[in-house]
């Protein structure tokens, strides 16, 4: 591997910047400022090796906030304040921009100012049928096809989280706000309070403050606040109330943390730590008024065996855990048992004799034969391997349509099913003589909304016989339920993805329960990930981070000493190095970061990166024509793409060709620019280059998976800003994925007991 390749353009680093509405903890201290060489471009010298040895990099780790040790106390400091002065030269030059945008009268609302100001200008120059004058609509605007009217399917997911807000009753939002501000809390809660508690949600707080907690973002010290501007005297840490909400709270907080359920002891000493006298008896209040259930499971591990003959003549009695969970995620793991085990124990459509299938899996390469022919006896088979592995799911695909059965594939992004859906077409004959049943690609989300996919069959299971899941680790409980249940007896079931990638952003660790269960069938891919790229991030599977050979500079190592230069080595790849040395450019580069706060998560980088290669006012919520946008209409899925243009009715986005509509009330909830993401917004996507910033602070966080996953998103060329020396192959070698308990499993093997 090589170092950055040489650059001759200077590249601003642009300004890091503080985000007020950050959503995750910022990542503590900076290391020592570099000096730039005589170039004034500070160009990296000699090899660099991804594990960090040779590496220039000389920055301290922060983890509690204090800005270096030593000596480098003082040039820390002095990082942190040249930080902050650009912030605030930035933040006043665009408080300029906007007194000098404001200057022109308003015939009506002239009292209005900012952002109700520039909305009522564009709405006037809507209703003129002129375009609008905002600074943001100046530009041309992009291709047709983001201006195209929107398919029918266009109301998906997307819009759903709008349902309970409309829906709420005007006297119910005005009663729960009578109820905050009385006691002192923001009346802006009130519509999401009636959305969680419903049309009676103001007597429920009345009799139950700590209902509050049950708003997603209230935070238990809130709801204490709140409870006792209410309650006054009588509010106290013992109140039974307290203990039942702050019990489902906690298991709410674990299921976002991709837990299913929780151990009781980690339960009840995770309420201690909440001042709650009595965890037990919180505990009991939850289960008493069905808040949780309580499940007792055995044990993954067998019990030791007796230390002595008189031990063995004893009974023993088998350990069992005692497990507290949420209904909803208790009620669809055992759904998604239950439907397993149906797809496992029915016979699979007998659509070709077995002469047949084994001509077809013949006739297939080695890896993809063994798939073929487990998949045509069985009804659930697991298929393991890297993104070379996807030619033998699509080699299984075209086996089954030769055979008339009718198949499809669902990816866990867009941009895998259209990669698929390319892959597909190779495997077509060139003449067009292709026969058979046709197949075809769509997203999991697409597939259970019925957007994209098959129809649903009289019974309302999907109408197919074979379905090929990509991306399997990203499956969470409920979605995975959803799938099973769609799926008609006798269709066989394909679970395909890389058990080394960051597990599900929602609750659960499906594929990797079932692998551990040995339930059904395991084939696993012979089929490498070529090329240096695919070298190292085998390597970085089995815990092993070396050095490969790039005569192409296909891995480039950028050794940084602080954030700063992070962020402007990261800037510097994106607009020059990369599009000029490697022939990729910037809008298909993407960059990789560990989090979104700190001075080098992707609220910094998109800063800068937007200042450099799309300028502009963000006259809509921050945004302008042609930035590149993540948009997540639900949690756990990421759509990147484009902002085409803003009107009335909100923000209008290019999602892969999709066009899609975000309400201006849900922009700044569901939409962040997206030059800069983390490895779980990228999962299930590729791009042709891929930066991935390992600043110095952001080495507590790095694990196996999570290095593994970034590294493994670049297809052509991965530059890599390397700022955490040793961290990084310490983590790969000794940081594997952070656990999850969940109830899969044991209730698989419930289902089969028989099995190995």
């Amino acid at each position: 591997m090589s170092t950055e390749p040489e650059t001759t353009q200077d590249a601003e680093p642009g300004t890091p910047g503080a985000d007020a509405a950050a959503v995750a903890p910022e990542p503590a201290g900076e290391g020592v400022d570099r000096v730039d060489g005589p170039s004034g471009e500070g160009d990296v010298s000699g090899e660099g090796d991804v594990s960090g040895e040779g590496s220039e990099s000389s920055g301290t780790d922060g983890g509690t906030g204090t800005e270096g040790t030593g000596s480098a106390e003082g040039a820390a400091q002095l990082s942190e304040a040249a930080a902050e002065l650009a912030a605030q030269r930035v933040e006043r030059e665009r408080i300029e921009r906007r007194k000098a945008e404001k200057q022109a009268p308003i015939e009506a609302g002239g009292k209005l100012s900012g952002t109700a100001a520039d909305l009522l200008a564009a709405v006037r120059a809507v209703e003129s049928g002129e375009k609008p004058v905002a600074a943001a609509f100046r530009e041309p605007e992009p291709a047709p096809r983001g201006t195209a009217p929107e398919p029918v399917r266009q109301p998906r997911p997307v819009t759903a989280p709008a349902a309970p807000a409309q829906a709420a009753a005007p006297e119910a939002v005005a009663a729960v706000r009578a109820v905050l501000t009385g006691a002192g809390a923001p009346e802006a809660l009130a519509a999401p309070v009636v959305a969680v508690l419903g049309e009676g949600a103001g007597d429920r707080l009345r009799e139950d403050p700590w209902q509050l907690l049950r708003v997603p973002g209230v935070r238990p010290e809130q709801a204490d606040g709140f409870a006792r501007a209410l309650l006054g005297a009588e509010c106290g840490p013992d109140d039974e109330r307290r203990g039942t909400a702050l019990t489902v709270w906690l298991l709410e907080q674990a299921a976002v943390a991709g837990h299913t359920a929780l151990d009781a002891p980690a339960l009840t000493a995770a309420l201690s730590q909440r001042s709650v006298p009595d965890p037990d008896a919180a505990v009991q209040s939850a289960l008493a008024e069905g808040e949780a259930l309580v499940f007792q499971d055995a044990p993954a591990a067998a019990p030791p065996a007796p230390a002595s003959q008189d031990d063995a003549e004893e009974p023993q009695e088998r350990p069992v855990r005692i497990l507290i969970g949420l209904e909803r995620y208790a009620l669809a793991e055992e759904s998604l048992a239950d439907g397993l085990a149906r797809l496992m124990n029915s016979v699979p459509k007998e659509d070709g004799s077995a002469a047949d299938w084994e001509r077809e899996a013949a006739s297939a390469p080695r890896s993809a034969g063994e798939l073929i022919r487990t998949a045509a006896t069985h009804g659930l088979v697991l298929h393991t391997g890297g993104e070379a592995s996807r030619s033998e799911a699509a080699a299984l695909l075209h086996a089954a349509r030769a055979l008339g059965l009718r198949g499809w594939a669902a990816a866990h992004t867009s941009g895998g099913r259209d990669g698929f859906a390319d892959r597909l077409a190779r495997q077509e004959p060139a003449d067009g003589s292709a026969t058979g049943t046709a197949t075809g690609a769509a997203t999991v989300a697409g597939l259970l909304s019925g957007a994209e996919g098959p129809a649903r069959d009289a019974d309302g299971a999907l109408d197919l016989d074979v379905l090929v899941v990509l991306d399997a680790p990203q499956l969470d409980v409920e979605t995975a339920a959803m799938l099973a249940e769609s799926l008609p007896d006798g269709a066989r079931l394909v679970l395909s993805g890389d058990p080394g990638v960051l597990w599900s952003a929602g609750p659960g660790r499906v594929f990797a329960d079932l692998l551990a269960a040995r339930v059904c069938p395991q084939v696993a891919s012979r089929t490498p990930d070529p090329g240096p790229i695919g070298e190292l991030v085998s390597g970085i599977g089995i815990g092993e981070l070396g050095q490969v050979e790039a005569p192409g500079k296909e891995v480039v190592i950028v050794p940084v000493r602080d954030a700063g230069e992070a962020v402007h080595r990261t800037v510097q790849l994106v607009a020059d190095s990369v599009p000029r040395a490697i022939g990729v450019p910037a809008e298909q580069t993407q960059v990789i970061t560990p989090g979104h706060g700190g001075a080098v998560g992707t609220r910094a980088l998109n800063t800068a990166l937007k200042e450099r290669l799309n300028p502009g006012p963000g006259r809509f919520g921050g945004f302008d024509p042609g930035d590149r946008i993540v948009h997540s209409p639900a949690p756990g899925r990421a759509l990147p793409g484009r902002v085409v243009r803003a009107d009335t009715e909100g923000l209008h986005l290019d999602c892969s060709g999709t066009p899609v509509v975000v309400p201006r009330e849900q922009v700044e909830r569901t939409v962040r620019h997206g030059w800069a993401l983390t490895a779980h917004q990228a999962v299930g996507l590729r791009w042709p280059a891929v930066v991935v910033v390992l600043p110095g602070d952001a080495a507590a966080a790095l694990t196996r998976p999570w290095v593994y996953t970034a590294f493994g998103r670049a297809e052509r060329h991965l530059s890599v800003v390397h700022g955490v020396e040793q961290a990084l192959p310490r983590a790969v070698a000794e940081v594997p994925q952070k656990p999850r308990t969940t109830r899969l499993q044991a209730l698989l093997k419930a289902q089969t007991p028989t099995a190995d």
